[in-house]
């Protein structure tokens, strides 16, 4: 039976195309699928990733020994396939399989699992998830962000640039979904979700109100209201709004005290009169 030469071509590409995809989101770690794995430059040893690098130098008992691994500084990978170690490239020079579906030769990034919809961003200088067309680059936060943020964030600068208050993971290259609060600063979702189960509704970081309380604080004027406080207790007290940083006088109240410009009940005592109690600078 005679085969055409067009169909020969064919056959070959064919092939070629089944050889780069062999493998493929077999090979990895918890974090990523990828066919290959990382030399660092900094210890001279092997790893799946840069995150795997991390925990396992971050666990060493000797402090001096921790250190992270810069991923712009990988030259050298070894094919998770044929274990040719070889310079940075998207696909193995021995044995020819793709290395990740989705390959960044600036951050020297591999991933088979292209449902992430990961994209470079130039300013953030890394790569990131959730498509391009999704995301705006915010130049005085420093971060990409989700379009719906755009003009709708209260800018802060380098904000993403910081460690999680609560966890202290440090945010701007975190894999860890993160949240803009209202005053600009950020956490983790998950470190927020724990906050607002503990009812914590403060940021740590500059006490404002993480979101819209004023339902709260309308339940607040009817406790106040219906609860009357003993005569010993009748004084007025100055306090300082966390949420609008002003200054204003209340009177004394167990459940809170409202301040006059916002009327938020997020504020603290920070002077007393008439008591002589000498409370100062309470959180309420």
């Amino acid at each position: 039976m005679e085969v055409h030469d067009s169909q020969k071509t064919q056959n070959s590409g064919d092939d070629a195309v089944s050889r780069k995809d062999f493998g493929k989101l077999l090979h990895g770690c918890e974090h990523y699928r990828r066919r290959c794995k990382l030399r660092a430059p900094c210890c001279n040893q092997i790893f799946t990733c840069r995150h795997c690098h991390n925990e396992a130098t971050n666990s060493l008992s000797d402090p001096k020994q921790r250190h992270e691994l810069v991923r712009h500084d990988v030259k050298q990978v070894v094919c998770a396939v044929c274990n040719a170690e070889q310079q940075v490239s998207s696909t193995c020079s021995n044995c020819g399989i793709k290395f990740g579906e989705y390959f960044c030769d600036i951050c020297k990034f591999y991933d088979d699992d292209v449902s992430k919809d990961q994209f470079h961003c130039n300013d953030c200088g890394i790569c990131r998830v959730g498509g391009r067309e999704n995301f705006f680059h915010c130049q005085k936060c420093g971060s990409c962000y989700h379009t719906g943020l755009r003009d709708n964030h209260l800018c802060v600068e380098d904000s993403m640039k910081s460690h999680c208050p609560i966890c202290y993971e440090f945010l701007f290259d975190s894999t860890k979904q993160a949240r803009i609060l209202n005053c600009g600063h950020t956490m983790h979702v998950e470190c927020y979700d724990e906050m607002f189960g503990q009812k914590q509704y403060r940021c740590p970081i500059c006490s404002k109100s993480v979101f819209n309380m004023s339902g709260t604080w309308e339940r607040l004027d009817q406790e106040i209201e219906a609860t009357a406080m003993p005569e010993e207790y009748r004084y007025e007290v100055s306090i300082l709004c966390n949420d609008c940083n002003n200054t204003s006088k209340a009177s004394f109240h167990i459940f809170g005290h409202k301040c006059k410009h916002c009327n938020s009940y997020n504020t603290r005592i920070i002077k007393t009169s008439g008591s002589g109690s000498g409370a100062e600078n309470q959180q309420t």
